[in-house]
């Protein structure tokens, strides 16, 4: 039963509890942004160079294609034929910064919107400003 409450006693604890709820948040949050890259940076990307910025069709067969198979990823792969698929690895590196960027423009906005001031330093504490004065009158004092 001692185990049972150590653990129950780690899982409520204020770190782990805000963790998972980070967690959660942040899955949330990435579908949020892998929609905002996909569907809405992404057309206007591809609409800008004149196409569809997909570089998936960009591999190379490193086996024996069969006759009547498409050379498309998906179709090679089907027919189990190993494929160097560096057009993939593209989109996906594309993908990574533009949903990179997207966040930290989204980052930088949420902590313009905090705007929140540096605290005042704390005043000293009465002993400190006695001692200040009595050095002060004693500077005065001294020939």
């Amino acid at each position: 039963m001692g185990m049972l409450n150590e653990f129950k006693t780690f899982a409520m604890k204020g770190n782990v509890m805000d963790l998972a709820v980070g967690v959660i948040i942040g899955g949330a949050f990435g579908k949020i942004v892998s929609s905002l890259v996909d569907d809405v940076i992404m057309p206007v990307v591809s609409a800008i160079l004149g196409g569809k910025l997909d570089f998936s069709s960009l591999l190379v067969p490193l086996g024996r294609v069969p006759e009547g198979t498409a050379m498309t990823l998906d179709a090679l792969r089907k027919a189990g034929i190993p494929v160097f698929a560096y057009g993939n690895f593209i989109t996906i590196l594309v993908n990574f910064v533009l949903l990179a960027f997207v966040i930290f423009l989204m980052v930088k906005v949420l902590n313009r919107w905090k705007n929140e001031a540096p605290a005042a330093p704390a005043a000293p504490p009465a002993s400190e400003v006695l001692l200040a004065e009595i050095r002060d009158l004693l500077k005065q004092r001294a020939p």
